[in-house]
């Protein structure tokens, strides 16, 4: 290596090694806000959806800037889902609705009132839905989030199928249902932020299972094939007395399909260098198992800096580039054990 070239920056754990990139090459004047959340297409484009003037930027998997949209339409970009034919599915808390979009920003679909929450904890959508995701057969999974305790299931067209959920701390029950994903047999999995805990339902949303050993997780998704694995940003303490706890979040979790912790990326705690995280949101997983990772970092920043000022270049945004080293590793740890949930 030539002494003047910068060393990369490696987070690794377990079976899994990364190179952590400031990847994306915005063009001059645009910003990344807090970063609600990402996905990726079939193409392998990767959205940013974040709370700035800009609210989705669009880029290759090079992190070349290929466009932007949804300027002046959303309130507060929370959640965004990305459907096998391309469309974006689009949480937003602050306008209490989701809007299906072409990959260009064209709304073809609207669920919910835009402004119009519905009564507070009335178990009725919306208020204040979090995020959005499709089951293998289409049918549409909303979790609703910070002004209800619910998960919503709609037909492919729109039409509301049924609800489950209510607060509290049995199963079933949740305390911010703040994220959602679904796998290739149907199985809905739940970010139950304020419980510590992933809940696991089928496509009727009867409980199956939890997963504990997570902190706070906000950021939910997983990645298809034979081997899928499920990743966890799990946010910084919310409350006072933990505040200064170490081991606490700030951290993206990997498991298998039966919610056993195969590895914890980012144990140093939260911070503002390129191998820290401060509250990890939104997280997607490309065709080559790279990460991105998308934070509420500017807002999330008060709460583990301790009075130090806001940095500058705070980062909201970054990928994380899995290592071959990292296949191999997860493949013999695969053959080594049933991953049949």
């Amino acid at each position: 290596m030539n002494p003047t070239t910068k060393a990369p920056t490696i987070m690794a754990d377990g079976a899994f090694s990364y190179v952590v990139e400031d990847w994306a090459r915005l063009p001059p004047g645009f910003v990344f806000g807090d970063v609600g959340g990402v996905a990726v297409d079939s193409k392998d484009n990767v959205y940013v959806f974040n709370r700035s003037e800009h609210p989705m930027m669009v880029f290759d998997r090079d992190g070349n800037f290929l466009r932007s949209w949804g300027e002046g339409l959303f309130t507060r970009p929370h959640g965004i889902h990305i459907g096998p034919d391309d469309a974006v599915w689009c949480t937003d808390d602050g306008d209490h609705c989701v809007r299906k979009c072409t990959p260009e920003g064209k709304v073809i679909m609207t669920i919910g009132i835009p402004g119009t929450p519905a009564p507070l904890m009335s178990g009725q959508p919306f208020h204040r839905c979090t995020h959005t995701a499709l089951s293998p057969r289409g049918d549409l999974y909303v979790s609703d989030g910070y002004g209800n305790a619910r998960v919503h299931k709609y037909s492919p067209d729109g039409k509301l199928i049924g609800s489950w959920g209510e607060p509290g701390i049995d199963p079933g029950q949740f305390n911010v249902p703040h994220n959602i994903c679904c796998d290739a047999e149907g199985w809905v999995y739940v970010a139950d932020r304020e419980n510590h805990r992933i809940q696991v339902f089928d496509g009727n949303g009867k409980f199956e299972a939890e997963w504990h050993h997570v902190h706070r997780p906000c950021a939910l998704c997983m990645q298809a094939g034979p081997e899928p694995l499920y990743y966890v940003g799990e946010a910084p303490p919310g409350v006072r007395a933990s505040l200064r706890f170490p081991n606490l979040g700030a951290r993206v979790t990997i498991m298998t399909p039966q919610g056993k912790i195969l590895a914890r990326i980012g144990r140093d705690g939260p911070g503002d260098s390129l191998g820290q995280f401060v509250a990890p949101h939104g997280m997607a997983v490309d065709s080559r198992g790279d990460l991105y990772v998308g934070e509420v970092a500017k807002a999330g920043w008060p709460d583990v800096a301790f009075g130090a000022p806001l940095p500058p270049l705070l980062r909201t945004f970054r990928k994380l580039i899995r290592q071959p080293s990292s296949d191999r590793e997860v493949a013999r740890l695969f053959k080594t054990e049933s991953v049949a949930f």
